[in-house]
């Protein structure tokens, strides 16, 4: 696990936290994510390059923006995961989407269980990020063998 990728779960966290509380997840939050990747990216301390950390960014934001649009995403949520892209590159952000589609499954078991068409999807967008911090690339190891 690379320490520096240790420094993304505390804004992930503070969305996590933002978006149970109030459902809204607010914007100095991917803002600081991105600023953390650039600062990471420009110093050496990841292996994301700039041109990761754009495709990153732009993978998530071309993956997010349909689902934003048809109501299954909030639009912090859309820019929560377009930071992280940016901070994780693109491989490790498609490890962080399945691992994200998973929590995000069960959540919405929970959620038709109570009768509920909506709930914060910022657990399940946590829940990526960690589990792909603590195993990087476990997921692509499992699948691609």
């Amino acid at each position: 696990m690379n320490p520096w990728s240790l420094v993304l779960l505390t804004p992930v966290g503070f969305a996590l936290v933002c978006d149970l509380r109030t459902r809204e997840i607010p914007d100095w939050i991917p803002v600081l994510i991105v600023a953390w990747a650039a600062l990471a990216t420009a110093a050496g301390l990841h292996d994301v390059t700039w041109i990761g950390t754009a495709a990153g960014a732009l993978l998530a934001a071309v993956l997010a923006a349909p689902v934003f649009y048809l109501g299954g995403l909030g639009g912090g949520d859309a820019k929560l995961l377009a930071a992280i892209g940016a901070a994780v590159g693109p491989q490790a952000l498609l490890s962080v989407l399945a691992w994200m589609a998973v929590a995000g499954g069960m959540l919405a078991l929970v959620a038709m269980a109570r009768r509920r068409r909506e709930f914060a999807y910022g657990p399940a967008i946590a829940f990526g990020v960690l589990v792909e911090t603590a195993w990087p690339g476990g997921l692509a190891r499992v699948l691609l063998g």
